[in-house]
């Protein structure tokens, strides 16, 4: 699978920010998808994640209430919609395909990963 995400850029904190994901080589809905950050000097850490239906989503305790994410099979594209965005939101954002275990919060569980997107927000 390759991905491909987009979107990334300078917003202000409190500002809003849209990241897509589009999805290649494979049938995207057979396939869960996964949005994880790094910011600079840290691991990186997962920040969302969707089943292949899209009927099941999960976010780090970190996001709740501010981040959402969305799939478009139909578009071969998964979305994350990013809001009330904080200076601690800020690091490189990416986008994994094919969760290989049941443990979706984990790295070491997605066979495919994105180039990622870098996210910067002001204070």
């Amino acid at each position: 699978v390759q991905l491909v995400e987009s979107g990334g850029g300078l917003v202000q904190a409190g500002g809003s920010l849209r990241l897509s994901c589009v999805a290649s080589g494979r049938t995207f809905s057979s396939f869960f998808l996964g949005w994880f950050r790094q910011a600079a000097g840290k691991e990186r850490e997962f920040v969302a994640g969707i089943s292949r239906s899209g009927g099941g989503t999960y976010l780090a305790d970190s996001v709740k209430g501010r981040f959402t994410i969305s799939r478009d099979n139909a578009k071969n594209t998964v979305y994350l919609q990013m809001n009330s965005l904080k200076p601690e939101d800020a690091g490189v954002y990416y986008c994994a395909g094919d969760l290989l275990g049941g443990t979706y919060y984990d790295t070491r569980e997605y066979e495919s990963w994105g180039q990622g997107t870098q996210v910067t927000v002001s204070s």
